[in-house]
């Protein structure tokens, strides 16, 4: 073997050693990466609450118009919040997944809105669906829109700013690309569906006591 191929051998070798300690140590690959392998994957996009190093992360799949997800946000959600996401045990992530054009439009005014007011603008488009929800006998599109105008303003916002937030064409690509990645991840069908550590646990108003002996088991695994 000449001199020159011997430097190439050695070279070669050494290139191989430190990819492979790089792999090992984790030092390629991101985050996302290393989530997607427990069957979950988290974006800088998600709206989130907690610790994002806590053991358990549950994930669920909601729609703005959905009256099951108004009555698991009041009845359920805030035993929740206080017990295993205000403590650290349980990272939680919120994500729309449209049943009809209005919840698009229902998130593209929350996110139109600062990051730490966006649970607060849900909060009120669950309380609030009586004024802008089909379900609820609101006229569309005239009754929803003006209802959608009404929310929005309530969280500070003109009437031209809101309508400026619903034509938002990137965001409809965004909530799109969430929702198929729900149905083909997690086969979801409706809303609110729970993912637990990348794992579809349930859907429907999952009343406190069965959704703590969920998180308790899955904390306990860990």
């Amino acid at each position: 073997m000449s001199r020159k191929n011997l430097f190439i051998v050695v070279g070669l070798v050494a290139l191989i050693v430190v990819a492979g300690l790089g792999w090992s140590m984790g030092l390629f690959g991101g985050a996302g990466d290393a989530a997607s392998a427990k069957g979950y994957e988290l974006v800088a996009s998600d709206r989130t609450m907690g610790n994002r190093n806590a053991k358990a992360v549950l994930i669920e799949y909601a729609a703005p118009s959905c009256p099951v997800c108004a009555a698991f946000a009041a009845q359920a959600f805030p035993q929740i919040k206080a017990k295993y996401i205000d403590t650290g045990k349980v990272f939680y992530v919120f994500r729309v997944f449209p049943l009809r054009s209005d919840d698009g439009e229902a998130e593209k005014i929350a996110r139109c809105l600062p990051e730490d007011k966006y649970f607060t603008f849900i909060d009120l488009l669950f309380k609030n669906q009586p004024k802008w929800d089909v379900e609820y006998g609101v006229q569309a599109p005239e009754g929803v829109h003006e209802g959608l105008v009404l929310l929005g303003r309530i969280a500070g916002m003109s009437r031209e700013q809101v309508d400026q937030c619903m034509v938002n064409k990137a965001e409809d690509d965004r909530i799109n690309k969430v929702s198929a990645d729900g149905e083909a991840r997690y086969s979801i069908t409706g809303t609110p569906t729970f993912i637990l550590n990348g794992v579809n646990v349930g859907s429907g108003n999952i009343p406190y006591d069965t959704m703590a002996k969920l998180l308790d088991t899955e904390l306990a695994k860990q």
